[in-house]
């Protein structure tokens, strides 16, 4: 097992900070994993998992170990006549996931189209888009501990996911290196396939009618989602991001109505559970920020809940700004809202 010393991780987060590690090791596979675990590298040292650097916000180089998870492999682990199992390894990119299911016409997971990142992130934050989340699809996991390789089975229950959380976020913090998920889809091509498409979030519907697509298919919904996320977020290859920073916070039914009243156009989405998501991205441009530069960082122009790195920014300059923000909701809307991306 290789372990490299001082390695520079600017093309491993998508923020294109000028960062590294003092140690790096890159698993492909969970014997690599099984050997990493017993050098006294690895257990003499403070440990980070990278996936995709998507969801990553480095404020400086890491002192420890990160390694890196590059375990490939996709295969269908059962099936029925309107059913598939289908088992992903971590390492594998999530968008070419979700086209590989969509060309096997395998429904579910096609509104999660373009999220950046890995497999193996996705049921860590419960990623979700267009009213589809990981919990939606999710059959099990396969995890090692950190310390002792270990490999633990998480069901749906194991991994008590909520918006934008799991077990892995909060109990298992920094516990486990997640080596597969398998997801179970409904295959189209059945003849009895009972499916339906969620097209009535967000702007799915109308950039559909814009394609003129009135028979739906799920190239056609994958391509509408792409077209709306390239039309708001930029490219992190052009502009360093990770995306949505900051995640849209629930709030009680009493504070919703106290919003309402003083803000009547605020766009809401009501819970079952009788919580209001409020979209983050509207309080922050009611703050002003969209679009404004500070520094070498900023709110994008398009997408106020997205952070930018214009080329030189550090992490901490992201960061300050990220904590001005929160502070500024905080004291208009009375709202404490949380960042979606790993601080580290």
């Amino acid at each position: 097992m290789k372990i490299e010393e001082n390695k520079a991780l600017d093309d491993l987060n998508t923020f294109g900070l000028i960062v590294g590690a003092k140690y790096f090791a890159e698993v492909k596979s969970v014997d690599e994993f099984s050997e990493l675990v017993q050098n006294e590298t690895y257990t003499g040292n403070k440990k980070l998992i990278l996936g995709g650097g998507s969801n990553i916000l480095f404020t400086d180089c890491f002192d420890g170990i990160v390694i890196k998870n590059s375990i490939k492999g996709i295969s269908v682990v059962s099936e029925t006549e309107r059913e598939v199992i289908v088992k992903a390894n971590a390492g594998e990119v999530w968008h070419e996931f979700v086209l590989w299911c969509i060309e096997q016409n395998y429904a579910g997971i096609e509104n999660l189209s373009l999220i950046p990142g890995l497999v193996g992130a996705a049921p860590m934050q419960n990623i979700g888009a267009y009213g589809v989340e990981i919990k939606d699809v999710f059959q099990e996991l396969e995890a090692l501990n950190i310390e002792t390789g270990e490999l633990t089975v998480f069901n749906l229950n194991d991994c008590n996911f909520g918006y934008r959380e799991s077990v892995f976020k909060n109990k298992f913090k920094d516990k486990f290196f997640i080596a597969s998920v398998s997801f179970k889809l409904t295959k189209l091509s059945s003849p009895n396939a009972l499916y339906r498409f969620k097209t009535d979030y967000g702007d799915i519907k109308n950039t559909l009618s814009e394609m003129q697509v009135y028979d739906l298919n799920l190239k056609a919904v994958s391509d509408a989602v792409i077209k709306i996320r390239q039309s708001k977020l930029p490219d992190p290859k052009v502009l360093g991001n990770a995306g949505s920073f900051f995640k849209n916070p629930l709030v009680l039914k009493e504070k919703y109505e106290e919003l309402i009243a003083k803000n009547p156009v605020m766009p809401n989405y009501p819970q079952k559970d009788g919580t209001v998501k409020i979209p983050a991205g509207w309080l922050i441009e009611q703050c002003g920020w969209k679009g404004k530069v500070v520094g070498n960082t900023g709110s994008h122009k398009s997408q106020a809940l997205v952070l930018v790195n214009y080329g030189n920014a550090s992490g901490n300059e992201i960061w300050n700004l990220a904590l001005e923000i929160k502070k500024s909701v905080l004291d208009k809307f009375g709202i404490e809202i949380t960042p979606e991306v790993n601080v580290v």
